[in-house]
C-alpha cells in the first residue's frame, strides 16, 4: 500500500512547487513509511509514500514506462497482475521492475482508460501521460482506497487524503454546509463531497481525466443487483459449494506478498469465513488478531479465541480498557482528517496498532453485511412493516411512546431500550431514510435544534443522496435498493473509510477477500432469498461455511465492533468532552446552538437519556475542526 498525490498544471504557466509537493509526500507519509518519491517536470508533479509489499527491492515510485513518457504514482494491490504482466509481455511490453504497478502502466499503454475493466484488485492511481498531455486517475470499483480531488487557480490537485490536499496553500479551508448536515445525520460525508467546499472524492468505479481541456469525470463500472430478481427458484444446496469455491479461490488469490501476511479475527461469521479459507491456503501458521474489552456487553475475543483454537491460528488479543480509548481520543486527528462519527475507530486504530507489530499485511471480512444483507436494519425492515399493519394505531401513537419513557437508559452494547428507541424512529419514515436514521446521529428534529438559523436556508434534503441511488439501482425490490444504498453510501463512506484511515495510520495494509471483483459479482447475483432467509441474514454464507466453521460461531447473533463510548463519555473522556463542548468553544465556531448541546449532556450525565451518538458525533468535529480549520 501506498499514498499518492499530485499537482496537474497544464493549463497555467505558473509551475509546480517542488517544495508544496514534497509537504504534501511529507504529510500522508505513514501511509508509506519504506520509501518517499517524486516526479516533477514543472507542469505535472506526482508523489508517493510506499510501504512496500512486493518486490520490495525494485518498486520505487514514481514509476515509467520504457521511454519515460508516461508516469504512473500507484496505492493498492492488483491480485492478476501476474496473468496480466504475462499478456503483455506477449504484446511486446519490456518491464524493469516485477511490481503490479508496472503492470498498471504498461496496461494503460495498451488499452488507454479501458485499462481499468480489466484490474482485479483495490487501487487509487494517476498516470501522467506526455503524449497526450493529460493526466488519467481512477480508483477501484468498491472505493477500498481513497482519492480525494480539487481545482484550484487552474490546478488539478489531488491526494490519498484530505490532509494532503489541505496542504496546498490554494486548497481553502471552507467548511461546506451540506456536508456538515450529512455529517451530523450519516456520521460522515457521502461521496463526492467532503467536509471542505470545492474538495471531492472520486467515486467507486470512477475515472478522471484531466487535459487541456479540463476535467471529465466517467463511471466505468457499477454494482447490479437486478440479475438477482431473474434468478428461478433454487434450494440453497445449489449455490452452497459454488460460493464456497469462490471464496477459497478468492482469498487465496489475495495471499500473494513478499511480506507475511495475518487476519484480523473478531469472531464474527465474515472474519472467521476468510480465516478458514486462509488457513487451507497460507503456507504456514496463520496469525490472527483480535481486540477485547473490559466490558463484557461489547467483549467478542471470546468468540474469537474459540474460532482461532478450531483452526489452528497462533492467535493475538488486545484488551482495550476506557484509559487506553482516553489517552489515544484526543490525537485522533493525527490521522483522522475528515470528521467522522463512528466510534469504532478508536478499537480499528488499537487493533492495526497492535497487528503491525507483527506483521505488514492483513486480511479482514469487511462487505459481508452490505454483500449478504447482514445488518439488524435488514430485518428491522421486514418488522416494522408488521408493526404497522398488525399493531393498532392507538398503541403505536400513544402506548408505545409512554413505554419508552419508563424504560430505564443502559449504556450497555445496544440495549433493548436502544433498540426500540431506533426502531420506533423508523415509523413513517421513507425507506432509504429509514435505514440512515437507524444507522446514524441526528435527527432532523435535533439538527433543527442545534444548528444555528444562519446555516438553515442552503441546506438541502439531508436524504438526497441516499434517495438518488436509490432512483439509479437496477433492482426493483426494496431491499434489494437498501443493499445498493448501503454499498454506495454506508459501506465507502463508513467502513472503508474507517479500516484505510485507521489502519494506514500504523502502516498496516488490509485487503478485503469478500470485496474482491469475483465474490462481488457472484455475491450480487444470488436470490435475495440466500441473504435474508425470512428473518436471518447472512442465510447462504452460513450454510456454506458450516463445514469449515463452530456451529456456535455460525449461529451467534451479529453483535458488531462497537465501543462503550456511552460509558465512557460519563468518566474517562468527561473533561474532554466539556471542553471541547464548552460554551467558548460552541460560539467561536457558530454553527451550533450551546443551549441544546448542554441539554444534551445534562441529559446524558444524569442518565435521562442515552446521547451516546450524538455527543460522540460532536466530539469528533469539534476536535476535527480545532485541528484543520479553527
Amino acid at each position: 500500500m501506498c499514498g499518492i498525490c499530485g499537482i496537474v498544471a497544464i493549463n497555467t504557466t505558473q509551475p509546480v512547487s517542488r517544495d508544496t509537493l514534497l509537504e504534501m509526500v511529507r504529510v500522508m507519509k505513514h501511509r508509506g513509511p519504506d520509501e518517499q518519491g517524486i516526479y516533477n517536470d514543472g507542469r505535472v508533479g506526482l508523489g508517493s509514500c510506499r510501504l512496500s509489499i512486493i518486490d520490495l527491492a525494485g518498486g520505487r515510485q514514481p514509476i515509467s514506462n520504457e521511454d519515460e513518457s508516461m508516469w504512473i504514482v500507484f496505492n493498492g494491490e492488483i491480485y492478476n497482475y501476474q496473468g496480466l504482466r504475462e499478456y503483455l509481455q506477449k504484446r511486446g511490453h519490456t518491464f524493469r521492475t516485477h511490481t503490479d504497478t508496472e503492470v498498471i502502466l504498461h496496461l494503460y499503454e495498451e488499452f488507454d482508460e479501458d485499462c481499468v475493466q480489466h484490474l482485479n484488485g483495490i487501487f487509487a492511481f494517476a498516470i501522467l501521460d506526455t503524449k497526450q498531455n493529460a493526466v488519467f486517475l481512477a480508483r477501484d470499483r468498491m472505493g477500498v482506497k481513497p482519492l480525494y480531488y480539487t481545482q484550484v487557480a487552474n490546478q488539478l490537485i489531488f491526494g490519498s487524503e484530505l490532509k494532503v490536499l489541505l496542504a496546498h496553500p490554494d486548497v481553502e479551508r471552507d467548511i461546506d454546509p451540506i456536508s456538515l448536515n450529512e455529517y451530523l445525520s450519516y456520521e460522515y460525508v457521502p461521496s463526492p463531497r467532503s467536509i471542505i467546499s470545492g474538495v471531492y472524492r472520486l467515486e467507486p468505479g470512477y475515472f478522471i481525466r484531466y487535459d487541456a481541456q479540463g476535467l471529465y469525470r466517467q463511471r466505468y463500472w457499477n454494482v447490479g443487483l437486478a440479475r438477482s430478481e431473474s434468478r428461478p427458484p433454487m434450494n440453497w444446496r445449489d449455490y452452497s459449494a459454488e460460493l464456497y469455491e469462490t471464496l477459497k479461490q478468492t482469498v487465496r488469490q489475495e495471499l500473494v506478498s513478499d511480506v507475511p501476511v495475518g487476519v484480523l479475527l473478531s469472531g464474527g461469521i465474515d472474519s472467521s469465513t476468510v480465516t478458514a479459507m486462509m488457513v487451507q491456503a497460507y503456507p504456514g501458521t496463520v496469525d490472527s488478531f483480535s481486540i477485547g474489552f473490559e466490558e463484557a456487553s461489547f467483549d467478542e475475543s471470546p468468540y474469537a479465541r474459540r474460532v482461532a483454537e478450531y483452526l489452528g491460528t497462533r492467535h493475538h488479543t488486545l484488551t482495550l480498557t476506557s484509559g487506553m480509548a482516553a489517552e489515544m481520543v484526543p490525537s485522533i486527528t493525527d490521522f483522522l482528517d475528515e470528521p467522522f462519527g463512528d466510534s469504532s475507530l478508536i478499537p480499528t486504530y488499537l487493533l492495526s496498532k497492535f497487528a503491525r507489530e507483527h506483521v505488514k499485511v492483513v486480511l479482514g471480512g469487511d462487505g459481508g453485511d452490505e454483500l449478504f444483507a447482514g445488518y439488524p436494519t435488514l430485518v428491522a425492515h421486514r418488522l416494522i412493516g408488521y408493526y404497522e399493519r398488525i399493531v393498532p394505531w392507538g398503541v403505536r401513537a400513544y402506548v408505545a411512546p409512554k413505554l419508552l419513557d419508563w424504560m430505564p437508559v443502559s449504556f450497555s452494547n445496544i440495549s433493548l431500550d436502544f433498540r426500540l428507541r431506533r426502531f420506533l424512529a423508523g415509523r413513517g419514515i421513507p425507506l432509504q431514510a429509514r435505514h440512515h436514521r437507524w444507522l446514524g446521529s441526528f435527527f432532523e428534529k435535533e439538527k433543527d435544534l442545534l444548528l444555528q438559523d444562519w446555516i438553515k436556508p442552503v441546506l438541502r434534503e439531508t436524504y438526497a443522496q441516499a434517495y438518488a441511488h436509490a432512483r439509479e439501482c437496477d433492482a426493483h425490490e426494496e431491499l434489494n435498493q437498501v443493499l445498493y444504498d448501503d454499498i454506495k453510501m454506508y459501506l465507502e463512506g463508513d467502513i472503508l473509510f474507517k479500516v484505510d484511515r485507521a489502519s494506514m495510520a500504523t502502516s498496516l495494509e488490509v485487503r478485503v477477500p469478500l470485496l474482491n471483483r469475483d465474490v462481488v459479482e457472484y455475491v450480487t447475483a444470488l436470490p435475495m432469498e440466500l441473504k435474508l432467509h425470512w428473518f436471518t441474514g447472512k442465510y447462504l454464507l452460513k450454510k456454506s461455511m458450516e463445514r469449515a466453521l463452530p456451529r456456535e460461531i455460525i449461529r451467534r447473533p451479529k453483535k458488531g465492533f462497537n465501543m462503550p463510548v456511552a460509558r465512557w463519555l460519563t468518566d474517562d473522556l468527561r473533561d474532554l468532552v466539556l471542553d471541547m463542548l464548552s460554551e467558548e468553544h460552541i460560539n467561536r465556531q457558530g454553527f451550533f446552538r450551546y443551549d441544546y448541546v448542554k441539554h444534551l449532556l445534562d441529559e446524558h450525565f444524569a442518565h435521562r437519556q442515552d446521547n451516546r451518538k450524538l455527543l460522540w458525533t460532536l466530539l469528533v468535529f469539534q476536535l476535527w475542526y480545532d485541528a484543520y480549520v479553527g
